[in-house]
């Protein structure tokens, strides 16, 4: 492909490649997305046909190397990868927010494939086509190249609908940059990820990305409308022209007026573009149906049959890990697994399984090593206040000291068990149970690794609780 198909250029040449990692270069290639000058030189002395760099750029290039200077060297790259794999589904959306992501998309697709369109989801889980099985996926939103390599793929296959997971990171960091959404959902903004983002501004800024660049105009926008700062992110979507459906409590369009809970559910009634409706969710908790409410916004956008979409809602099942019922006991008690990694999605998980709790309620959980450090104590007032019985645990320690981890949590969770091996403080939580009571089991989800000094050292919670079952 030539050059000027992909970058504003008024110079020419054949592209054989495209890359951000200089190690990948091979002659021929376009390499971009970074601009560390170590690595461009990398690149270049590897053959690179062009470079994308910085305006300010002060380097040299050899005759054979095209300099593409760029205000926003990301997003020049980005735009270029999407031009130059160019194939994606007909129909894209993305959903962003602290919490709720996996389990929307994952909501989305399965209704799609129930409606009988061709659909996938990427994110947390994978990639997922229809009812198969998930191909794992290192980052929530994948690299430009893995990300337009697999919207090509999944155009090839001929599946024309793909909903995606769009992280603050990805998002910051121009994953997402060059692809165009017909429908985009923002479910709440809470704690999480200020080790990269600093400030909550930040986070929210780096979430906006999807409205603002992303989402197209004319696009439809499904928000919360719950949530503090609701108002900032509708007026920027009015302002680039996008419809706004707005959800939950104080939703104009699907507004939640009750939720009764069942044995492992709950009906909901709600009032659904003017009209009321009532159907069971075969899920627990508000959050779940509050995220079962986004993706039906977001269904409704996307296939204009809002009449035919709610239908399906009651036969979706919970994502891998997200408030997943494992089984119970022999004495009755009930055990689940969540990712709730975050003090508001801890909180939310608590809460949910209060009502189907007629004992006590126990909750296993740590935090992340090597990530925002400030949630530890948060995380353990919310345990302390919202759980009968406490286990703290090792999460994923990365390369911290586990013991420096759990310590951070301790002091705003008095009383609370102290047990770092992970299998035994599941075994334990497990074998305190009563007739009644309900464990929760939080931090990992559906994840099947710890990782600890570098090695992931295989894993799963479900596993655990099946294996003392």
């Amino acid at each position: 492909m030539k050059l000027s198909k992909l970058v504003n250029t008024d110079k020419d040449v054949d592209i054989k490649g495209i890359t951000a990692d200089s190690r990948e270069v091979k002659p021929g290639f376009l390499f971009g997305g970074i601009t560390d000058d170590k690595y461009i030189a990398d690149a270049i002395s590897k053959g690179a046909a062009a470079v994308i760099v910085a305006d300010d750029y002060a380097g040299r290039m050899p005759q054979n190397t095209i300099m593409i200077k760029s205000s926003d060297p990301g997003q020049t790259y980005a735009v270029a990868v999407a031009r130059y794999f160019g194939k994606t589904p007909e129909h894209l959306l993305a959903v962003t927010g602290t919490n709720g992501k996996t389990s929307i998309a994952d909501f989305v697709r399965q209704v799609l494939t129930m409606m009988g369109y061709r659909a996938a989801s990427i994110g947390t889980l994978g990639l997922i086509k229809g009812n198969n099985a998930p191909i794992p996926s290192p980052n929530t939103t994948p690299n430009n190249v893995s990300l337009h390599r697999e919207l090509k793929a999944l155009a090839d296959e001929g599946i024309n609908y793909a909903v995606l997971e769009a992280s603050s990171h990805g998002l910051h960091q121009h994953r997402l940059g060059g692809v165009t959404f017909e429908v985009a959902g923002f479910t709440n903004l809470t704690r999480d990820h200020l080790d990269y983002h600093k400030t909550f501004e930040n986070y929210l800024e780096a979430k906006l990305i999807l409205f603002r660049q992303n989402l197209k105009q004319g696009g439809t926008a499904v928000l919360n409308a719950d949530i503090d700062v609701f108002g900032k992110i509708a007026s920027v979507c009015e302002q680039r022209g996008q419809k706004i459906i707005s959800y939950g409590t104080m939703g104009q369009d699907i507004k939640l007026i009750s939720s009764d809970p069942l044995a492992h559910g709950q009906k909901l009634e709600i009032d659904y573009f003017g009209q009321p409706k009532s159907f069971e969710l075969p899920l627990v908790g508000e959050f779940q149906a509050m995220n079962a409410l986004c993706a039906l916004g977001m269904l409704a956008a996307a296939t204009g049959l809002p009449d035919d979409v709610i239908h399906f809602i009651p036969l979706i099942k919970g994502a891998k890990g997200r408030l997943e019922f494992v089984g119970q006991t022999a004495n009755n008690a009930s055990v689940y697994v969540d990712y709730a990694h975050t003090p508001d999605a801890l909180s939310n998980a608590l809460r949910s399984l209060r009502p189907h709790t007629s004992g006590r309620l126990h909750v296993v959980f740590g935090c992340g090593g090597n990530r925002d450090t400030g949630k530890r104590p948060l995380m353990g007032k919310v345990a302390h206040d919202l759980a009968d019985v406490v286990y703290i645990t090792d999460d994923n320690p990365r390369f911290e000291n586990p013991d420096d981890i759990r310590n951070e949590i301790i002091p705003a969770c008095p009383g609370a068990y102290n047990i770092a091996d992970r299998a035994k403080a599941i075994e334990m939580a497990i074998s305190n149970l009563l007739p009644g009571d309900t464990l929760i089991i939080a931090g990992k989800g559906h994840e099947t690794g710890q990782y600890i000094q570098g090695k992931v050292i295989p894993f799963s919670d479900q596993e655990e609780v099946l294996k003392n079952l």
